[in-house]
């Protein structure tokens, strides 16, 4: 007799994590869309809402209705948020960073969150390695994951923070983690609370997926930490069982060098012009709203709704344009190649491009300006000023 055995243990493991990551993907792909467009709604309602509240006294009734209606759209800007996120379509602004620093500055954030029933125990490997992450993204994982094991300690407990370093080799490549060989800064989230099924972990990471009542929590927070992780190239995943803790670990690749220094925040005082504009925006309502908010700042604005209505309305300009503010996704000819066309006529003209999407989805080089959606009206005319003000933009 002759037998052959043959194991197709990680076979099986590799298909399951392929499926996985397709269907991950996929919701992805339909909640950065959803978002997306719903930036473009938030814009104008905030917008608007800014113009109304000026115009009323402080003490009516009125003006108090209207900051409930910005509260409320500046908590759906952060929902948007979350879902840009979980669909790695946020903006972003990674910097070179040392988490350790982080995890001092959200200590007393996260012990107000966990309350005096629950131990927050910290342990900080010296000589961290450097990270490049957006800071702001790795705050929200720290808050998000304290917050899933704070409530899954309804009676006190205790929850670890911890980092070091990982230096990953070959042995994980067979393990059930989908992860690559490297080196990494290792956040390990740890607590003693009530743990969780197999069912329930296969799941976890899916936008709107709770295991909490419908009066706690969107669904999101897990899912958010998912798409700020992958978005700076890292990996996440739990280990759980019911009755025993919950576990969460990160790993985020290791970045060459040192953490950079904290910018300092400058204000420009100069937010006024009088350059010619040309606006080219296909939703209509945040296109009028452009139009108005660089119009009561002096600007001489033009404005179209497609590209090739825009290659018309430039060709008609008895006026120079001095800048282009267009959005990237429109119907027919997008944001760059309307760019390639106007640049032949206006080889000076400056260039900001306005989305919802970060440069990496949109494939907008890193030298091109970008204001994101939905924005404020100081932060559309500080940029409008700055590229203005620039001696030389790159438009190609």
């Amino acid at each position: 007799l002759v037998g052959v055995m043959l194991d197709r243990s990680h076979g099986k493991r590799m298909e399951e994590q392929f499926r996985q990551a397709q269907k991950m993907e996929a919701v992805g792909r339909l909640a950065g869309g959803i978002a997306h467009d719903f930036n473009n709604l938030l814009t104008v309602i905030s917008n608007f809402g800014e113009f109304v509240l000026e115009r009323l006294e402080p003490d009516s009734d009125v003006y108090k209705d209207m900051q409930e209606v910005l509260k409320a759209a500046r908590r759906a800007e952060t929902l948007t948020g979350q879902l840009l996120a979980y669909s790695r379509r946020r903006p972003v602004d990674a910097t070179a960073l040392n988490v350790n620093d982080l995890v001092g500055d959200v200590d007393k954030m996260l012990r107000r969150l966990l309350g005096e029933s629950i131990e927050l125990k910290t342990e900080l490997a010296p000589d961290l390695w450097t990270v490049r992450i957006d800071s702001g993204g790795l705050e929200q994982v720290m808050v998000n994951l304290a917050v899933n094991a704070r409530d899954a300690m309804p009676d006190g407990g205790r929850l670890c923070l911890e980092t070091s370093n990982a230096d990953i080799g070959e042995e994980y490549l067979n393990s059930k983690v989908d992860i690559l060989a490297g080196q990494y800064v290792n956040i390990t989230v740890s607590d003693n609370g009530t743990g969780m099924d197999e069912e329930t972990q296969a799941r976890l990471f899916e936008p709107f997926f709770t295991t909490k009542g419908p009066d706690k929590g969107t669904g999101l927070g897990l899912a958010t930490c998912y798409g700020i992780v992958k978005q700076a190239r890292g990996f996440i995943w739990v280990y759980s069982e019911p009755g025993h803790g919950t576990t969460f670990r990160v790993l985020l690749p290791r970045e060459p060098g040192h953490a950079d220094d904290r910018p300092e925040i400058t204000h420009s005082e100069k937010m006024r012009g009088n350059e010619t504009v040309l606006v080219v925006e296909d939703e209509e309502p945040v296109r009028k709203l452009v139009v108005r908010l660089l119009s009561m700042l002096g600007y001489t604005v033009l404005e179209a709704r497609t590209g090739a209505e825009a290659l018309e309305v430039a060709q008609s300009s008895r006026t120079p344009i001095h800048l282009l503010l267009t959005d990237v996704v429109m119907p027919g000819m997008n944001g760059p190649q309307l760019v390639n066309r106007l640049c032949v006529v206006y080889p000076h003209m400056k260039v900001l491009f306005m989305s919802g999407y970060t440069r990496g989805a949109l494939g907008v080089e890193e030298q091109i300006a970008l204001v994101q959606k939905p924005f404020a009206p100081k932060v559309l005319a500080r940029k409008l000023r700055e590229v203005l003000d620039e001696p030389d933009c790159v438009v190609s």
